[in-house]
């Protein structure tokens, strides 16, 4: 049955992420974890359910995760609509998250871009102006990386190329985060 082969290939898939990238992972972590620790923010971008995850993942550090803790500072770049428009209309798509970060991030700040291609040009633009500003930058990616590879101080890749499994894996590893997140500030 479909069913049954669709979470063949999840597993499969988080399987790998298991065996390739846990150290990643773990150094994802330890970068929030000092961030946060030292009154730093952590912002999340990227598309369409990549756009979801960085609005759910952004909730948990706000709110929390399953422990209860003072909230964590995370801001989701996908949730102002009069701002994604306006900067959209004025200065193209491609600036929507750039000029957020331009706006809003600061040295020692993490963003976090979600793109399962790894190529998105607003999430990498956001990616090289946070850099310039003196943030961290964690990439989420599927495939081969894309340019979020070389783009990202850490650049978590889920080895598949559908986007549905990339996906998943993404929200695994954010909830690995958040968990531990839980616990560095409870």
């Amino acid at each position: 049955m479909k069913i049954d082969t669709l979470i063949g290939e999840h597993l499969a898939v988080i399987e790998q992420v298991r065996q390739h990238c846990i150290p990643s992972i773990e150094k994802m972590v330890s970068l929030c974890k000092e961030a946060v620790l030292n009154g730093r923010t952590v912002f999340f971008c990227g598309n369409g359910g990549s756009a979801a995850d960085s609005q759910h993942l952004a909730a948990e550090f706000v709110g929390r995760f399953v422990k209860e803790r003072r909230g964590l500072a995370a801001v989701a770049l996908t949730t102002d609509t009069s701002i994604l428009t306006a900067v959209s209309n004025d200065y193209g798509y491609e600036q929507m998250f750039s000029r957020q970060v331009e706006a809003l991030v600061r040295a020692g700040d993490v963003l976090i871009g979600l793109s399962t291609s790894g190529n998105s040009q607003n999430v990498i633009l956001a990616i090289h102006k946070a850099k310039q500003l003196g943030a961290i930058t964690i990439g989420l990616s599927g495939g081969n990386g894309g340019k979020m590879v070389e783009a990202c101080d850490v650049c978590i890749t889920v080895p598949d190329k559908v986007t549905a499994r990339i996906q998943e894996a993404h929200i695994l590893i954010g909830h690995i985060l958040c968990e531990i997140m839980d616990e560095v500030t409870s």
